[in-house]
């Protein structure tokens, strides 16, 4: 982590100053808590010096958290990804009281992130000595933008496929799970997901895990379109493979698959195979 302290070149006064800090392999649980991220970025604000007015959270279904707490000076903002150990922060103020290097070694702290880059520090709103300067502090430009959008990623690069791996943990509740329970979710799976027809082929077995207890897997196959998952119910967790040569939608996938497991939290990861 490293925040710059540049020198005052010239005497034009700044309305505010806003920092974004991107907080990487953060603890899952955590940050998909939202009550515990209130907890831990009130104490953030606290601790910086900032003035609290108020805070709301919100924590999504079936995981993500998005936050605010509103201060005196401005605000503190996070929106979290659990599922990619990832949270995004945002801190404005428009007073010199608020220790920016304090909110973030605390926010650090209490999301357990192995790292937190800043990767931005705006100016906001300049007043010179002619008025306000119509100035944008941050831009950017053809070379600088990605796309949010994974079909917009697929469709841009003439993608030969997509593929996503999403690792689904405390699954089934938590409690024991046999063949059936898997080959019942590999039913729903493809039923409930038009990237699938009716007609797939479903087939599974069960074999001794070299860890440990037994291992499940689990094969859906219609055409190149193909899902394997690896279920492990020592641990009540799971490993899904899906590929497809047409798009689909990674996070719908996933999240059908969280909600008919009746999981706790899941990860992911998406490639776009050319």
């Amino acid at each position: 982590m490293c925040t710059e302290n540049p020198k005052i070149i010239n005497n034009d006064f700044a309305l505010g100053r806003q920092m974004t800090v991107e907080y990487y392999e953060c603890d899952p649980l955590i940050i998909g808590d939202g009550a515990e991220m209130e907890r831990i970025f009130l104490n953030a604000a606290e601790k910086s010096g900032a003035h609290i007015i108020s805070s709301n959270f919100h924590t999504f279904e079936p995981q993500g958290v998005s936050g605010v707490i509103i201060i005196s000076e401005s605000h503190f903002t996070v929106h979290a990804w659990p599922e990619h150990d990832y949270a995004a922060v945002d801190i404005f103020t428009c007073g010199e009281n608020i220790d920016f290097e304090i909110a973030i070694k605390t926010l650090q702290e209490g999301m357990k992130a192995e790292s937190a880059i800043v990767s931005s520090i705006m100016n906001r709103g300049i007043v010179s000595n002619n008025g306000m300067e119509r100035l944008v502090p941050l831009f950017e430009d053809r070379n600088s933008r990605y796309v949010l959008s994974w079909e917009k990623r697929f469709k841009s690069t003439n993608a030969g496929g997509i593929s996503s791996s999403v690792d689904i943990y405390e699954i089934f509740s938590g409690r024991e799970f046999s063949v059936s329970d898997v080959r019942e979710f590999a039913r729903r799976f493809v039923q409930d997901n038009s990237l699938f027809a009716e007609s797939s082929s479903i087939s599974s077995y069960q074999l001794p895990n070299e860890k440990g207890g037994d291992l499940i897997v689990l094969y859906i196959e219609d055409g190149l379109k193909n899902a394997c998952a690896r279920f492990f119910p020592e641990s009540n967790k799971v490993y899904l493979d899906i590929f497809s040569p047409d798009f689909f939608e990674p996070r719908q996938a996933a999240e059908l698959a969280i909600r008919l497991l009746n999981g706790r939290n899941y990860r992911m990861q998406v490639a776009v195979r050319q």
